[in-house]
């Protein structure tokens, strides 16, 4: 169906609807009157007009995906991910919504914001102001999904937060924010201080980018740390769209690191595993987030020598829970994942499938159709919803609790066709 690296670039073509208008954004299903077509198509901005379905029961959701640019390779299979689970529920007549006591045809309204935060922000009010999607979820990451929570928040939509994790944006005062797959950014890297102590390192570089999720990263770790004694040697802020860590590794260098950390996304994470591997500091720990997500991704684009060793974060698929109760367990979602798509699955494809089942939890709970009584239902099911990413639990803020994430060591077994695999180190 698509490439294992790139996906398709070329995504669900949208259907512009009849001209309705509403005061908010509700969970209307009794009269919802208009469809997505969810073929491929070069553009996802091309609109189509369609009859309208007035006797249908549909539940829309809009989202952004970005087809190029810096985040093309965690974005793509997030959004993968979720037309997986739109897939699964349709094929069995729907979701049930219980504010009406049926099932309802899902939806998608998926739009290419190329990876650019600004026309991100422009897309994302188009499918609030244009397209009256009932359901609002966020394209992949913190810098992509920053300019969704403004205008969730100023059209009171529930904001469906996939990977989003800058602990900033979770705020006691605003009810329409929720973080589904991942734990917030600031409590990703517990484990990894918790790690670095219990294996004695004593001299720790930091290099990571400035936006909130990688900055939130660091701030753990350093705070970590310096309570244990042992502040960073070095602590050092580059731009998110750095692919040249030269200078960085030459100014870290001498200061004769024991470990050496670098917090940022993919695109960063490639650049720097092979730039240390050609320095002196390949010899030391190095941790960076993203193999531990897209681990197939990166084999081909960095020598399997200098993935082998590398500590990074532990996910699913690899990491599998034992006890689910909403939606496929890991085993099955990989046997029927890759027999949809032709390709085994990754981190991103499950947390985009892991949104998909927090959006029908909490259709299946709502008693009413508006966005606060679905925020309503999200809270009701928090810490008791278990899925293949683990618990779902989140505080007042909408931040996410649960899904936690060990540290892993990357293995490389070259005698069994330069297999790469990841293993639980801590705790």
């Amino acid at each position: 169906m698509v490439s294992r690296s790139l996906r398709s670039k070329a995504l669900s073509q949208t259907i512009h609807p009849p001209g309705t208008t509403r005061d908010r954004p509700k969970i209307s299903f009794r009269w919802i009157a208009f469809i997505l077509a969810l073929s491929f198509t070069a553009s996802a901005c091309q609109i189509v007009n369609s009859a309208p379905l007035t006797q249908s029961r549909v539940v829309t959701i809009g989202t952004l995906y970005a087809g190029s640019g810096a985040f093309e390779s965690s974005s793509l299979p997030e959004l993968e991910g979720l037309k997986f689970w739109i897939h699964e529920v349709n094929k069995r007549g729907g979701v049930y919504v219980r504010a009406y006591g049926g099932l309802a045809t899902v939806n998608l309204v998926a739009l290419d914001d190329k990876s650019s935060p600004s026309l991100a922000r422009l897309l994302y009010r188009e499918l609030i102001t244009r397209y009256h999607v009932n359901l609002l979820v966020s394209d992949f990451g913190s810098v992509l999904t920053q300019p969704a929570i403004a205008m969730a928040q100023q059209h009171q939509m529930v904001l469906f937060d996939q990977s989003g994790t800058g602990s900033g944006f979770f705020l006691a005062n605003d009810p329409f924010l929720v973080l589904c797959d991942l734990p917030t950014s600031q409590v990703w890297p517990l484990p990894l201080g918790k790690f670095l102590l219990r294996q004695m390192v004593k001299r720790v570089a930091i290099i990571y980018a400035s936006n909130p999720f990688d900055s939130a990263q660091d701030q753990t770790v350093s705070t970590v740390l310096t309570k244990a004694g042992l502040p960073p040697v070095a602590n050092i802020s580059v731009p998110t769209s750095t692919t040249n860590y030269a200078r960085y590794l030459r100014q870290i260098e001498p200061l004769k690191p024991k470990a050496v950390i670098e917090f940022g996304y993919f695109n960063n994470d490639v650049a720097f595993l092979n730039q240390i591997y050609h320095t002196p500091l390949d010899e030391a720990l190095r941790f960076t987030a993203f193999p531990g997500q897209l681990l197939s991704d990166f084999i081909g684009r960095v020598p399997p020598q200098a993935l082998a060793g590398t500590f990074t974060y532990n996910f699913p698929p690899s990491l599998r829970y034992r006890t689910t109760n909403s939606g496929l367990d890991t085993q099955r979602f990989d046997e029927i994942f890759m027999a949809w798509s032709k390709h085994p699955p990754n981190f991103l494809d499950v947390a985009g499938y892991n949104t998909g089942l927090i959006i029908q939890a909490s259709l299946q709970h709502a008693t009413d159709d508006t966005q606060l009584g679905i925020r309503a239902a999200l809270n009701s099911i928090s810490g008791h919803l278990n899925t293949l990413e683990g618990t779902f639990e989140i505080d007042s803020s909408g931040a996410q609790l649960g899904e936690s994430l060990p540290i892993a060591k990357i293995l490389y077994r070259h005698r069994t066709e330069n297999f790469m695999s990841l293993k639980t180190v801590y705790p």
